[in-house]
């Protein structure tokens, strides 16, 4: 995975001492593997709404976090973990309603034809799930998903996540289609593109003695670089792949949950019913709880064959937490509040791009936003290293986003659902400090 915005040794000398200290004993408990986001990595020990704290009380704008959808520690969401943590916590295999009152509630928000749902901890575990389910439905192996996808870490589905690095090697039964990218398409129709990409994939599949299992993707394609419009344009593609024996999943992890303003889930945009869904980071608010949704006809030879236990998935924690969750996303309006604060978002970038041409194009869905940055709009050069730079020129500000796509040239820009117009302002206040100090005006 391209990540120009993360923390480079070399740049050890502007890192406070103590942060120093604390990333030279985190590589050496933690090992080599993980990253830290920006150049002047930070340091939280706080959270509350839409802000993160530094040790010294410094409040820094979340502008990035959807794994705390509702807010950073959101009272109510807090108020029932505590609860349900000093009365009970155990697994699914005993009797327990907090599991079954949660399952029909959020059953409720699908369309009928979703009647069953499966509880895991992370959504890795979720899509590792469907991909289980999927082949002991269809009976094949292949699965499709876009070049730069992210849908995991477990080795079945790092096997199928490209943007976890060059070098990661895909598994044979896999194989990647381009994005549907509109800003690049030179005016053809992206439905039409995605499922013609799709076809060829099956064919090659084919062609190698590999049966379809499923189309998986990330309804919003938030690692490809955040593609949103125009609505509908999947509903091809995902005709292909059951024309050919196999299932449409979609991954909701990211958009899920009301982020993209207009849906609670991103597939609904496109006016399409998935065969399988999951769900992870939004869930819980930060607690780790994820899940599957899926038909009972696709999910009925899985449950024949083989029995599923997931020690934490479903307890009777979790199950009070996203059952919060949900209190708090029709309590507060949030969905109502993505849409109308995102479009003001998206209206003030657009403002942004008039005076500020490495500005290409701007994709959103309700409070998910990704602004391609580019040397110029008419080769479409993708301006990677001023990506990094103004992400880290945020950080330096106190504001926190990241970057997305092949080139990472895609400002990734995902707030907690919370965000206000005058979060937004803020941010974009910013932003034009920004830009105006790396590009100039």
């Amino acid at each position: 995975m391209t990540m120009i915005n993360a923390y480079d040794p070399a740049n050890a000398a502007n890192v406070p001492a103590h942060e120093q200290e604390m990333i030279a004993r985190r590589r050496r408990l933690l090992g080599p593997a993980y990253r830290l986001f920006y150049a002047d990595p930070v340091h939280v020990t706080r959270g509350e709404g839409v802000w993160l704290y530094d040790p010294e009380g410094r409040a820094y704008l979340d502008v990035y976090n959807n794994v705390a959808s509702v807010g950073h520690c959101h009272p109510h969401v807090v108020a029932a973990l505590s609860r349900q943590a000093a009365v009970l916590n155990t697994h699914t295999r005993y009797l327990h309603e907090a599991v079954l009152d949660y399952a029909e509630r959020l059953l409720g928000y699908f369309p009928p034809e979703l009647e069953h749902v499966m509880f895991t901890c992370t959504g890795s575990e979720a899509n590792d799930l469907a991909f289980r389910v999927a082949k002991a439905h269809t009976g094949g192996t292949g699965f499709i998903v876009t070049q730069f996808a992210y849908h995991g870490v477990t080795n079945a589905i790092a096997e199928m996540s490209p943007s976890l690095g060059s070098s990661m090697i895909l598994g044979n039964h896999v194989r990647t289609v381009p994005a549907p990218d509109a800003y690049r398409s030179e005016g053809q129709d992206v439905g039409a593109a995605f499922a013609g990409h799709v076809r060829r994939a099956i064919d090659d599949m084919l062609a190698n003695g590999i049966k379809p299992a499923a189309l998986l993707v990330d309804t919003i394609f938030s690692s490809d670089g955040v593609f949103t419009d125009p609505p509908g344009f999947l509903a091809e593609a995902i005709d292909v792949m059951r024309k050919a024996g196999g299932l449409f999943i979609a991954d909701e992890v990211q958009p899920g949950f009301g982020r993209t303003g207009a849906h609670r889930w991103g597939f609904q945009r496109h006016g399409v019913v998935p065969d399988m869904v999951t769900l992870g980071k939004p869930m819980g608010n930060g607690h780790p709880m994820a899940g599957m949704v899926a038909r009972p006809e696709v999910l009925a030879a899985f449950g024949e064959r083989l029995r599923y236990f997931n020690t934490f998935g479903g307890n009777p924690v979790s199950a009070a937490v996203g059952m919060a969750v949900l209190d708090v996303i029709e309590s507060e309006g949030l969905i109502e509040n993505a849409a109308k604060v995102g479009a003001h978002l998206r209206g003030g970038l657009e403002s942004l791009a008039n005076t500020y041409p490495i500005i290409g194009d701007i994709r959103a869905a309700g409070l998910f936003v990704g602004a391609e940055l580019v040397r110029d709009r008419r080769t479409r050069e993708p301006a990677t290293e001023e990506t990094a730079r103004i992400v880290n020129g945020l950080r330096a500000r106190h504001v926190l986003i990241s970057a997305a796509g092949p080139a990472a040239n895609v400002l990734k820009i995902r707030p907690p659902l919370v965000f206000s117009k005058d979060n937004a302002d803020l941010f974009l206040t910013a932003l034009d400090d920004v830009l105006a100090e790396v590009v100039g005006r």
